[in-house]
């Protein structure tokens, strides 16, 4: 698979910069569900999704699956972005708290994650679900587990 050579060649925020710039296409999963990441830095990633119909749930709110899904989004490529080309991670915990309904009238809405710990082998994120007036809509944490290489390893 051309994209998982890439994240194994590359540093995580190279890889997320060029998912973001478009030179690499984004994963099959933020197309499905409508996000894209927007902002990359070392230990910062932004995720933004615009909530429509498709996403609604029986109550007539958009579904929490569509913020956690950005949440999730955020932070595991939060603490990607700390890691060094052939390190991989995998989520071990997410909690996510749900603060405010998301509707179609909320509109364009954005996940900022940050690192609160990046260790040898876990990290830890933060992330805020936002609209474009900065009001919070959820709040999520998450506890990842890494595999890192070894320097002689590195590609």
């Amino acid at each position: 698979m051309v994209i998982l050579g890439n994240l194994r060649r590359l540093s995580g925020v190279e890889f997320l910069k060029k998912v973001a710039s478009g030179a690499f296409p984004p994963p099959p999963m933020a197309e499905l569900m409508n996000i894209r990441i927007t902002e990359v830095a070392h230990g910062r990633v932004v995720f933004e999704g615009t909530p429509a119909e498709y996403h609604y749930n029986p109550l007539g709110t958009i579904h929490g699956g569509m913020a956690a899904t950005l949440l999730d989004s955020a932070l595991g490529c939060c603490v990607n972005s700390c890691l060094e080309a052939g390190d991989l991670y995998t989520t071990l915990e997410l909690k996510v708290n749900y603060l405010k309904a998301i509707t179609l009238d909320t509109g364009p809405v954005r996940a900022i994650s940050t690192i609160v710990h990046i260790g040898r082998t876990t990290a830890v994120a933060e992330a805020r679900v936002l609209d474009v007036n900065d009001v919070l809509y959820a709040y999520a944490s998450s506890t990842c587990l890494l595999r890192r290489v070894s320097p002689d390893q590195r590609p």
